[in-house]
């Protein structure tokens, strides 16, 4: 159904009666939250377009609104369990055909969820969260500001509600960027096709000079591997603080848990004690010369290779199809994610350092009335400062229930009094 900024009447909320008991449970709580929810408008928000997906039902989308009353009322009617607007400015933000629409712009966005962090099935909720905020910061601090140059206020953080966070970027500069334009700038972040030999470039000098007979001389010469300097920027520098860092671990631990450390060093251990002992007298020289001539050949293939193990982990593991696509719906702030119950928050970079969503992303109309919730698996859970072990057939309070019920931890216990209470 198209609806146009204006038109939509007031409606019984979507197939509240064919919910599965779980879901029910979840609708009530939204529709608390919703009745009382103030929206935070998106930027040129009568510009966007809104999908919608309702409990138990699939997305609903064109939709846009004239001004805040109706998204407010709209929320309120028809409690959706997942809500999005489009990064893109539309002229026509409610026609039904993408070409209709006619686009003016987007957001540049930059997405990071824990499902792309390596391990994330192993973790619970609150390490996910915890590793995902320090890729986040990672991001921001790295990229967004230092490299590409943003301020803090075009850079507008928000927790997903889920189990990641996003980036906004607002600024004229970057509305119109086409997909290319905007799939390189993964590229930058991601460390995707990063040239070392561009960032450590071959040099060849003369040393010297030897008689070959009859007053002959030939010169000798050497090559070998430059460094970017300290005045260098983004991935350049970012390389020769990653040398240092190589260099000192050399300097420093065993030979044997360097190979660990690197795997794409195959040399042989004496190999790298000879390095340890060759990099104790010319460290200082390497970075106050800006080049690797102290070594020989074969000790700049072994840091090269080391360098090679260490860019990757240097990039930001963002959601590579999400950045390019200039027609985006995103988690609308304000609202609250279905998987979780938890609120789509915008948050300073100051908020981000220490931000654990389940202190601060819980909302306050959830009480701590005790909901019974029989448990599919054992786990800790700490949230708004209560420690709860939770195993087998147990409570919980209800701010915690939305998110053991949302992310399948657990199910919703029926018992006559909670029926009545909240039906």
């Amino acid at each position: 159904m198209m609806e146009q900024p204006g038109t939509f009447q007031h409606q019984r909320p979507f197939g509240e009666s064919e919910l599965d008991p779980n879901n029910r449970f979840l609708f009530k709580l939204f529709r608390r939250y919703y009745r009382s929810f103030t929206p935070e408008m998106p930027d040129r928000f009568t510009k966007k377009e809104y999908g919608f997906i309702p409990f138990g039902k699939t997305m609903q989308r064109h939709i846009a609104f004239a001004n805040p009353d109706e998204l407010k009322t709209y929320m309120f009617s028809k409690v959706p369990a997942h809500s999005y607007y489009s990064t893109a400015y539309y002229r026509h933000p409610s026609m039904p055909l993408m070409e209709d629409k006619e686009w003016m712009g987007a957001e540049l966005i930059f997405d990071l969820d824990a499902d792309h962090l390596a391990g994330a099935e192993e973790m619970t909720y609150s390490e996910m969260m915890v590793q995902i905020r320090k890729e986040m910061i990672s991001l921001v601090d790295d990229f967004l500001y230092s490299d590409l140059g943003f301020s803090e206020k075009q850079v507008n953080i928000c927790f997903s509600g889920g189990r990641g966070y996003h980036a906004h970027i607002r600024t004229n500069d970057i509305y119109t960027l086409g997909t290319n334009e905007r799939r390189e700038l993964v590229d930058y972040v991601s460390c995707m096709g990063l040239d070392l030999d561009w960032v450590f470039p071959n040099h060849t000098t003369a040393i010297g000079a030897n008689s070959i007979g009859n007053g002959l001389t030939r010169s000798s010469v050497k090559t070998f591997r430059l460094i970017p300097s300290e005045e260098s920027g983004g991935w350049k520098l970012k390389m020769r603080e990653c040398l240092k860092l190589i260099c000192k671990n050399i300097i420093e631990e065993d030979p044997k848990k360097i190979k660990a450390i690197y795997p794409s060093i195959k040399t042989s251990v004496q190999n790298l004690e000879n390095l340890k002992n060759h990099l104790r007298q010319s460290e200082t020289k390497l970075f106050s010369t800006n080049s690797m001539m102290e070594l020989t050949a074969a000790e700049q293939d072994i840091l090269m290779k080391a360098l090679k193990d260490v860019a990757p982990t240097l990039s930001s593991e963002v959601d590579k199809p999400v950045t390019p696509d200039i027609k985006r719906l995103i988690r609308l702030p304000g609202s609250l994610h279905g998987k979780t119950g938890l609120r789509v928050t915008p948050i300073t970079r100051d908020q981000l350092t220490d931000y654990d969503p389940l202190q601060y992303a819980v909302p306050e109309v959830y009480s701590s009335d005790p909901v019974k919730v029989p448990m599919r698996k054992d786990m800790d859970l700490y949230m708004l400062g209560e420690h709860m072990s939770l195993k087998g057939e147990t409570e919980v309070p209800e701010f915690a229930a939305p998110l053991l019920i949302g992310r399948k931890y657990a199910s919703y216990g029926w018992n006559s009094e909670q029926k009545q209470k909240l039906f």
